[in-house]
């Protein structure tokens, strides 16, 4: 997947949900954080991820460092009903890069 540089905690987020959607491990460890890394990312039995819905973000714009962004991205479960992930991902920017540190789902 051809990837451009996301100037934001969002656009990275999005970057990173169609990351999934497409099964791109490669863009997921780019944009993971040294800090919090995986060595690699395991995606098989990745669900069929359909859509991305921002909830909020806390700072994250193309002047800051730190970033929140809250998300539900709903997939299809095996049996085809709708699940959904809803979580709050923390971003820190890095030499003009960002990158995703860690994320806390959040119940329904």
């Amino acid at each position: 997947m051809s990837q451009t540089e996301p100037r934001t905690a969002e656009e990275l987020m999005r970057s990173r949900f169609e990351a999934y959607r497409s099964a791109d491990e490669a863009w997921l460890l780019r944009t993971w954080h040294a800090s919090t890394r995986p060595k690699t990312v395991d995606l098989t039995g990745n669900p069929d991820w359909r859509g991305l819905q921002i909830v909020h973000t806390v700072a994250g714009g193309p002047c800051d460092d730190t970033g929140i962004v809250e998300f539900r991205a709903t997939y299809l479960n095996e049996d085809k009903s709708l699940g959904v992930m809803h979580e709050r991902s923390r971003f820190v920017r890095e030499n003009g890069q960002w990158f995703y540190v860690d994320g806390h789902l959040i119940e329904n």
